[in-house]
This record gives C-alpha cells, structure tokens and sequence, in this order.
C-alpha cells in the first residue's frame, strides 16, 4: 500500500538467515528504534536491529510527517497532569530533540512552524489556555488569525519525510539490520525468529502500532488504532506554508514542497471500527477526508493515494516506557507523535537497556508512575 512518502532508491536489507550475538537486539526498525541503534552505538555497545518488514515500514514510515514540541497534550493539560515543573521539563526534551532530528537528517526537515486551528468557542478558550502555560514556561507561542482559522502557531515546529528520515538513519548505522525478520518469541537474552536467534544481554522492543500483539503484557496500557491519509496530485489552488492540525489533532494536513496536498485524520468518524491492527483504508474515513479535503481546505486536485498505519496510544496520552519483561524494555503507545517523542523513547530504552543515564529517562519515569 503506497503512501505520498514512497520514493525510489533504497536497496532492501537481508534477512536474518543464521545464529547471532550482541550485546542489544532492538525490534523494530522504524524512528523509535533505529534511534535507539544509534544511541547504543555511541555508547560503545554492539546491536541488531530486526524488523517483521522493512525499514519504516509501519506508522514511522507511514504518518503526517508533523515535527512537533511537546507531547500529545496541550502543555497547560500536561501540566495538570504531571506538574507544571515536569511537563516543563518534557517539553523541554522534545525541542533538544527536534533539534537533534534536524541536525542527524538535514536533507528531511523543512522549519516551517506549525498551527492549531480550532473552529469553536471550547477549542479556542483551550488555544488561550495552551498559550498562556507555554509563555508562563518561557516557550514559544502566538496568535494566529489566518487563510487557515484561528488558533495558535508554534515557530519551533516543523515537518519531516519520515520516511527519509528513518531511511537515513538506517544506511548511518554500523550495526547490522535485517528486514523481514519478524520475532517469533522474546525472552530475557533470546530472540527467535524464522531462520535464525538472536542471543543477547537485553532486547529493546520499539514498536508503536501492535505492541500491545507482540507483548501481550501491555494490552491494558497500549491499544493500536488505525490512521488514515489521502494525499494528491500537485496543485497550486492553495498556499499551506505550514502544517495545520484541528480539533486538537484529529485533522491535520500539510503541502509539501512540489505542491501535493497530504491530509489525515477523522478517526473519530470510524468509531470503534478503528480500533484495529488492519491498516486497510475504510471507506467512512477515507469520505470524510475528501468532504473536508474539497470543502474546508478548497482543493479540487484529484487524489492519488490513500493509505493507513497502525499507531499506539494509551489512556493518558504518555507513551509507555519501561521494562516488561526480565532485561526486555518496551516504548511505545506515542499518541500521534512519535517522530519526535519516539526518538526520546528510544533514547530512554538505550539508556535503560546499558545500566546508564541519560536525560530522556524522565520519559520512563513518568510512564512507570502515570500509565501503570
């Protein structure tokens, strides 16, 4: 199933094909883990990296390829959740981060700044409220009245072609990766798959959408849901400068550089029906996104592909983080913004899985103390 993101030029990775060691294996191969690869590595330990498909192949791959501060709550609810001190600070780690996507993958990240557009009297109180906690912590925020509504723009955010990003990180890695290596089991030490096991110190499980399937342990804390997108031909019937999400990120939409419209959301519209593995596009979805795609962002351009991914979220709207198994460490459950929350993740699973600090571990603090 092809997405706006597809591009040419990537050479498949082998299969896993006999008996292996290091000192991590890492299952997933999308932002979360290759990110998790890298940190690894720069901490001097060895690493393989497995994937039941191919690199970015699920919602890493597959999503609105918004780059975005913060976490899936406004921050003033993250400060009513966690404290205003720690939802600083987690804030705080996801501009770093950012920053550090922008400088690992240059050649994927467009700085545009992004907006939350709201349509209503209760969006646009809660827009005030977002506003007044962010400047209250000293981050950046304004007042937008524009072509798109109004709503609130943040300068520090961006856009990325998540796939070429995951892509980049993938061929910058020294550690040996392999595609179509799906983990039939997950021990402490061993992981098995179909031609061959993987014999290590810990295994780091970085997987969003079906984490709850591979570890059955989290279904009460990660569910997978299904995300739908369009995307068209190029046109110039609109300017969109930035990406634009509304309703608290229930649509969300961007143009990319040569004019194509990509647009997703209306989840809600399929109700419980979308609470499921099976990434298929629906049919009340996918209408949902054309009405609004003709009738609120006024493009006529023909639509060329529509696609699904399937995404983790939790009941709090913090990813999970922890350890679930005997020296097997999980992230996952990112609610919409894993590229830059899944790399902090994988970050905090690296960290965890040598014994060592890092500053991305208050993710797994908060996780162990609000999702558990």
């Amino acid at each position: 199933m092809s997405t706006v993101w597809d591009v040419n030029g990537w050479t498949p990775l082998p299969s896993l094909a006999s008996d292996v060691e290091a000192d991590v294996c890492v299952v997933g191969l999308g932002g979360s883990g290759l990110t998790a690869m890298h940190e690894l590595r720069a901490r001097g330990a060895s690493a393989i990296g497995i994937d039941a498909g191919t690199v970015a192949g699920g919602a890493a791959g597959r999503n609105g390829g918004f780059l975005l501060a913060g976490l899936a709550l406004p921050h003033h609810r993250m400060a009513a959740l966690l404290g205003r001190q720690r939802a600083a600070a987690l804030h705080r780690l996801t501009l770093a981060e950012l920053e550090r996507i922008s400088t690992a993958t240059p050649t994927a990240v467009r700085h545009t700044g992004s907006l939350r557009i709201e349509d209503n009297r209760e969006g646009l109180a809660d827009c005030a409220e977002q506003a007044a906690a962010l400047r209250a912590d000293g981050f950046a925020v304004q007042e937008y009245d524009g072509p798109e509504g109004r709503g609130l723009l943040f300068p520090d955010d961006g856009v990325l072609q998540p796939l070429t990003r995951c892509r980049l990180l993938a061929a910058a890695t020294d550690a040996p990766l392999f595609e179509y290596t799906p983990a039939l089991s997950i021990e402490p030490g061993l992981v098995t798959t179909p031609a061959g096991s993987i014999r290590c110190g810990a295994v780091l499980v970085c997987v969003d959408g079906k984490l709850d399937a591979v570890l059955p342990e989290l279904a009460s804390v990660v569910r997978t849901l299904r995300l739908q997108m369009l995307a068209t031909v190029p046109t110039d019937e609109v300017h969109i400068p930035r990406p634009v999400y509304l309703r608290d990120g229930f649509e969300y939409w961007q143009q990319l550089p040569d004019g194509r419209i990509a647009l997703g959301g209306f989840r809600d519209v399929g109700g419980e029906a979308e609470e499921t593995d099976n990434a298929a596009p629906s049919e009340p979805v996918q209408a949902a996104l054309h009405r609004h795609l003709r009738e609120r962002i006024g493009v006529t351009a023909p639509v060329v592909v529509r696609w699904g991914a399937s995404a983790g979220y939790t009941r709090t709207g913090l990813p999970y983080v922890g350890e679930v198994r005997p020296r097997v460490y999980a992230a996952g459950g990112y609610c919409g913004t894993g590229n830059v929350v899944g790399a902090l993740c994988g970050r905090a699973l690296a960290a965890m899985a040598l014994g060592e600090s890092s500053p991305a571990l208050a993710f797994a603090r908060v996780s162990a103390e609000v999702n558990c």
